[in-house]
């Protein structure tokens, strides 16, 4: 017998009875109680302390927005998926623009040099977002890999207001992570930045210096 099935015949024997897994109290990371407005304006806040920008558009209207945003930032080139409802009627939009649009479902050795040389933004959809740390949640595609969301001096996201959760907790738990567990996962509050030794805040070393969030709500925006 190994020292390790002789340390399990032990535990398993224990004079005691057999080891319980102890109870958990979850309550401390979830049950905030926001409505959805209150969600919203934590989210904004949050992410709007660390230079997120956060625009509010109606659905129906999200490409008057993001043509807005294109031409304010002087973007030219621009990736983003096909699959993706985002993506496939964000190009419907810009088809006729002066915007040109580049394909991200490649291999990144077919365009490693094109997307850190010469692609002004990406675009990408967003699961939804965390009010509690004015965090985006996404879950890169082969359709929209990670790269678009973290190479390009921008980022675009785009958020459905409806798919805010309070806690990060909730959101594991109402999309059952615990079934099936999302292999890459991001995690976006705000653009890239860090700090040197002596604690100066930097945007844009490692990532976008900027992240734009157009949040889609079902009724019109006032």
């Amino acid at each position: 017998m190994s020292a390790r099935d002789a340390i399990l015949k032990r535990l398993r024997e224990r004079s005691d009875g057999p080891l319980s897994a102890p109870e958990c109290d979850f309550a401390v990371v979830t049950n905030r109680g926001w409505n959805q407005q209150e969600r919203l304006e934590r989210f904004e806040r949050l992410i709007g302390s660390v230079h997120g920008e956060v625009i509010h558009t109606a659905r129906t209207a999200w490409g008057d927005a993001l043509a807005e945003v294109l031409h304010a930032k002087g973007v030219r080139r621009l990736a983003l998926g096909r699959d993706h409802p985002v993506a496939a009627e964000a190009r419907k939009m810009l088809s006729a623009g002066s915007v040109d649009l580049v394909d991200a479902d490649r291999d990144i050795e077919a365009w490693q040099r094109e997307q850190f040389d010469s692609v002004d933004a990406g675009l990408t959809s967003t699961r939804g977002a965390i009010a509690e740390t004015g965090s985006l949640w996404l879950w890169p595609t082969p359709d929209e890999p990670r790269l678009i969301s973290l190479v390009p001096p921008l980022h675009i996201a785009v958020l459905d207001a409806d798919t805010l959760e309070d806690t990060f907790f909730d959101v594991v738990e109402r999309h059952g992570w615990a079934d099936g567990m999302p292999t890459n996962a991001l995690l976006i509050s705000g653009p890239s930045k860090t700090a040197d030794i002596e604690q100066t805040l930097a945007y844009g070393v490692h990532g976008p210096r900027e992240l734009v969030v157009l949040v889609r709500h079902a009724q019109e925006v006032p």
